[in-house]
């Protein structure tokens, strides 16, 4: 197995992150890994940088990247990506919302594939979050064609190439959507597996921000008339040479 980085990208998860970060180390351990895992504090105003910093004496692998102020969800996954220094990068959340037990799931995807996507089978959140996710996750599908069926799920694991090769502008909750096409308009295979998703125990979720679903939609399209842009002069270079 190649070496992994583990990016938990965390904003005021005071009452999540010990949980989750133990959780993730026992995993890691347990299947004998290459790892380290890189817990993103993006300026939380609550405890949760000052957990990880108690946590780091007693886990070796874990480090503690943090910035201020807060840049949003895009912005603490890419501080995660520019200090993972493994072969292979996962991500996952430090609500405590996945099980990182089902990280073998996407190690197997892996090894046939350069990105695996988690899919939520029985998403547990509320109405209007699970509504959002539907639009979101139809309208990417028009613009961009089939990319995974869940392309907002938190849990993903990908080879440091696509971090490499794919630009990820965006700060906020465009990123997956910039992630997953940006990597199937370069060729790179994308897999998916299914995964548990708990309800949320403590803590608040953002996603469902009014202000960041409209700045996320306005992104969207900008991000489609770039994507093609880059296509276009892509394969003109090609066909030049």
């Amino acid at each position: 197995m190649a070496s992994l980085s583990i990016v938990l990208p965390a904003y005021n998860e005071e009452a999540n992150v010990e949980d989750t970060v133990r959780d993730v180390s026992t995993v890691a351990q347990q299947l004998r890994l290459d790892y380290e895992i890189l817990v993103v504090n993006d300026g939380s105003s609550d405890r949760t940088g000052e957990i990880v910093r108690e946590l780091v004496p007693e886990i070796p692998a874990l480090r503690l990247v943090e910035h201020y102020p807060n840049r949003g969800y895009g912005g603490a996954l890419k501080a995660g990506f520019e200090s993972a220094s493994k072969e292979v990068i996962a991500f996952v959340p430090a609500d405590g919302q996945f099980l990182f037990t089902e990280i073998d799931r996407f190690l197997d995807g892996i090894a046939t594939a350069d990105l695996v996507c988690g899919y939520r089978a029985h998403r547990q959140d509320n109405l209007l979050r699970r509504l959002n996710g539907w639009g979101w996750n139809s309208l990417v599908r028009l613009l961009f064609g089939y990319l995974c069926r869940d392309i907002d799920c938190g849990f993903k694991l990908l080879r440091r190439e696509v971090v490499d090769r794919v630009p990820l502008p965006s700060d906020g909750a465009m990123v997956d959507t910039e992630l997953l096409a940006g990597a199937h308009a370069r060729g790179f295979r994308i897999a998916e597996v299914p995964v548990t998703h708990l309800s949320r125990t403590a803590g608040a979720a953002t996603g469902a921000n009014p202000r960041v679903v409209l700045k996320a939609f306005r992104e969207l399209l900008s991000f489609r008339l770039r994507l093609s842009q880059e296509m276009r002069m892509a394969h003109s270079r090609t066909f030049s040479r």
